[in-house]
């Protein structure tokens, strides 16, 4: 499922983000595997080890826990603030990220 998604609409020069708790749901490993082939940019949210999904991803973010919960509240503050980042960049500001 997530194949078909990055085959339709993804292009040159975007990046592909994985979220998976264990790092190996079939789907995402997928969409990554996938991505990876196609020469895009890949990043994974993952716990752990990173599971199937680091093997996929140029870079991995995973979280030390094996608890979903933990993994899963800090895969929301680093999405805030990659979100948060993205936003200076294309306000072409170099003001720091408000609240941090």
């Amino acid at each position: 499922m997530f194949a078909r998604q990055v085959e339709a609409l993804c292009g040159p020069g975007d990046i592909v983000v994985g979220i998976s708790t264990s790092g190996n749901s079939a789907n995402v490993v997928r969409g990554l595997q996938f991505a990876r082939e196609s020469g895009l940019a890949t990043f994974a949210f993952t716990g752990e080890n990173g599971g199937q999904c680091a093997e996929f991803a140029d870079l991995t973010l995973a979280v030390p826990s094996p608890v979903t919960a933990r993994v899963q509240e800090c895969h929301l503050i680093a999405g805030h603030l990659l979100c948060d980042l993205a936003e200076l960049a294309f306000a072409g500001t170099s003001s720091t990220i408000s609240g941090c």
